[in-house]
């Protein structure tokens, strides 16, 4: 058996969709997580956004991000899913540290929210956009110590 991790995705979803659709597309996704032996523990979404550059001639997006629990052989197959998807854009799979993902507990804590209601839809969109825009950019050091590196997002 396989040890499982916590990863996190973040994808773009094709911003002319319909809200409907664009909420069918992240169900899509967790279902496909959790069909694979994945347990979702969190989503957030960020909204539309303007993209930095054109991807495929669109300018904007709808930003997308999930918490998850799976096996390493999981991760290959969402992977390709998510390539084959065509309304998503981009996407990005990492293992998510122990430390990093306590010191996001420890700050949704400090600002009074609940981390685990973001899965359940109890936190309005746009206290997660007040959220995601004042987490400060962090370095990562060899030991994963968290080290604050700028008072803002640039």
């Amino acid at each position: 058996m396989s040890v499982r991790r916590v990863y996190e995705t973040t994808f773009i979803i094709n911003a002319a969709l319909e809200d409907n659709d664009v909420e069918s597309v992240i169900q899509k996704v967790s279902s496909y997580i959790e069909n694979h032996g994945g347990i979702i523990k969190e989503v957030n979404k960020w909204g539309r956004r303007r993209l930095a550059y054109a991807i495929n001639k669109k300018y904007n997006g709808f930003y997308a991000h999930l918490v998850f629990e799976a096996t390493s052989n999981t991760v290959p197959i969402l992977e390709r899913f998510l390539v084959l998807e065509d309304t998503i854009l981009r996407h990005l799979t990492i293992v998510l540290p122990k430390k990093l993902a306590d010191y996001r507990v420890k700050r949704a804590l400090e600002r009074g929210i609940n981390i685990h209601d973001t899965l359940s839809g109890k936190v309005p969109e746009k206290m997660v956009e007040k959220m995601v825009a004042a987490v400060p950019i962090v370095d990562i050091k060899d030991d994963l110590e968290i080290v604050p590196i700028a008072s803002e997002i640039l």
